[in-house]
């Protein structure tokens, strides 16, 4: 992990463990590197909770209760599929805040309308979930990087513009 995620990770821990919150990930193209970039920090089981590797949509479907009509209408790799497993994190682990990743990290899997390096990020609470869709291909590993590292960006930025106050 780069020098630049441990010091984003430790800030989104420093706002979550003076306030009690927790948070939790659902991630499929990442696949745990989110989840992996939050645990760095020592002490982080006072505020992560878990994290669900959603890679299939049967996965994201019966744990994260993303509607199926959803995933039909709009495929995995969506920004609704996306907004759907943050929310569906929340309840399922119980936790404030989630983050969740979507999308085609390559080399294959793309399509026309979302071609290798569409990345779907989603992040937030029940009252308010944000996303953002990365869209360059730049090779699997680093599509990777790039979104594990905007993903927990986002975090920081959404929890500062709440302002959270320590308990």
């Amino acid at each position: 992990m780069d020098f630049e995620s441990k010091i984003i990770s430790r800030q989104i821990g420093d706002i979550l463990y003076a306030s009690g919150l927790t948070i939790g990930t659902a991630e499929s193209c990442t696949g745990g590197r989110i989840s992996e970039a939050i645990i760095a920090i020592p002490g982080s089981s006072d505020y992560y909770k878990g994290g669900i590797v959603a890679y299939t949509d049967e996965v994201k479907e019966r744990i994260l209760g993303v509607p199926h009509e959803i995933l039909e209408e709009y495929t995995a790799v969506s920004e609704e599929v996306a907004r759907q497993m943050v929310l569906g994190t929340i309840n399922t682990i119980d936790v404030d805040f989630a983050i969740a990743s979507t999308g085609y990290a390559g080399p294959g899997g793309g399509t026309k309308d979302n071609p290798v390096g569409t990345i779907w990020l989603a992040y937030g609470n029940k009252e308010e979930v944000r996303t953002f869709k990365l869209t360059e291909d730049f090779g699997r590993d680093i599509n990777l990087a790039i979104a594990t590292n905007k993903a927990i960006r986002l975090m920081l930025d959404f929890l500062k513009d709440l302002d959270i106050k320590s308990e």
